[in-house]
């Protein structure tokens, strides 16, 4: 029989080895979305007392984590290492306890493709990773160092995971007290907070019962209501300019075929729009009956037809509205169409068939746009 030490140092794993060597690269560098957090995070403040890590303090303890797991002698020592990185990831990007970790089956519990990990316990949840940190973890759990691990990579003795925990933090210069599976799962409720997520929403990330429990992470300043509306009011009218078709709205139903999927979302003003995409795209969107998406149409893709038009079409999205503007050119024009919610849709058509049906402000017109030219979005 192979000694396994033999066969682990004799593993040749590429793809685990071409993650390694972009981990510190990944998570030492500058967030590029800093300045968002810090002015969403400034209508806040953290109640006094509370122990936490900042934004700072978790990447330097990231990319301490990654250094070290890096730096390993021996597979063996890179095998216990790999296991604590991993645990810590899923307490930094997941908000787990630390007994929740300690549960985890690893043949059972991750859905690679879709980012998501369910959690054990009284508290059973699913939880969504970053994918930068799936991937991470992905490639851990596939190497062959963790041959014959399979089920028990996270079963971990809990002092030896504290200890190796307040020696990280001892090499990032920080006080050992704040460097614990409690206070890392408190630090990122307290990140996802100041970046805008709704409390309930973290509430649920952590799987807590008592909404309380969340909202003592934060307390609001005195022009706190008036910031955050006022922010979320720019990033709404930012959208609205971007996204010339879209309608955001909750999955109404899904229909399956074994291949494709038909997902239809219905708007808020009662509009039903219907896309066809795979079941890859499902399981990656984590789309479920009720889920809130946006469908996006781009303008090319959506065509027009006379009100009056009784012809069979293909189409299965056909909504009926005005003419609300045209800007022509000498070969394209673009047509605005108001539906009766209100809604604006964009088409994008040639200056020959404008003016071949003979399309002007005001006038009635169908747009149409087909399953398959929808694109679904969620976030």
């Amino acid at each position: 029989m192979v000694d396994l030490a033999t066969y682990l140092e004799s593993a040749n794993n590429p793809k685990l080895e071409d993650v390694l060597s972009g981990v510190k690269h990944k998570f030492a560098e500058k967030n590029t979305a800093k300045a968002a957090v810090a002015a969403d995070s400034a209508a806040f403040s953290i109640p006094k007392g509370t122990k936490r890590l900042t934004g700072e303090q978790l990447d330097a303890v990231t990319a301490s984590f990654a250094e070290w797991y890096a730096e390993a002698k021996n597979p063996l020592q890179r095998r216990s290492r790999a296991r604590l990185w991993l645990a810590f990831l899923l307490m930094r990007y997941g908000a787990l306890r630390l007994g929740e970790v300690l549960s985890i089956d690893d043949r059972k519990d991750f859905r690679h493709k879709a980012n998501q990990l369910s959690v054990r316990g009284a508290n059973a949840r699913r939880v969504l990773l970053p994918q930068p940190v799936m991937e991470q973890i992905a490639a851990l759990l596939q190497s062959p160092m963790m041959f014959g691990l399979g089920g028990e990579i996270f079963h971990l003795d809990p002092g030896y995971l504290r200890r190796k925990f307040y020696e990280r933090a001892k090499a990032c210069a920080l006080p050992g007290k704040l460097f614990n599976p409690r206070v890392i799962r408190h630090s990122r409720a307290i990140e996802l907070l100041c970046s805008g997520v709704p409390l309930q929403v973290v509430q649920s990330f952590l799987g807590q019962q008592n909404l309380n429990m969340t909202a003592n992470f934060l307390e609001f300043s005195g022009d706190a209501v008036e910031n955050i509306v006022g922010r979320y009011i720019e990033r709404e009218e930012k959208m609205k300019t971007s996204a010339r078709n879209s309608f955001t709205g909750r999955v109404s139903k899904i229909a399956r075929d074994g291949l494709l999927v038909e997902v239809e979302l219905t708007t808020m003003a009662g509009l039903k729009i219907v896309a066809i995409i795979t079941e890859e795209s499902l399981q990656n969107l984590n789309l479920v009956s009720g889920s809130i998406a946006t469908a996006i149409i781009k303008a090319p893709w959506v065509f027009l037809a006379a009100d009056n038009d009784k012809s069979t079409n293909s189409a299965r999205n056909c909504f009926h509205g005005s003419i609300a503007e045209i800007k022509k050119t000498e070969v394209a024009c673009e047509v605005v169409t108001n539906l009766a919610d209100g809604t604006k849709v964009c088409s994008l058509t040639s200056r020959d068939s404008v003016d071949s049906m003979g399309l002007v402000p005001g006038m009635d017109i169908q747009v149409l746009f087909k399953a398959f030219s929808v694109i679904i979005s969620v976030g």
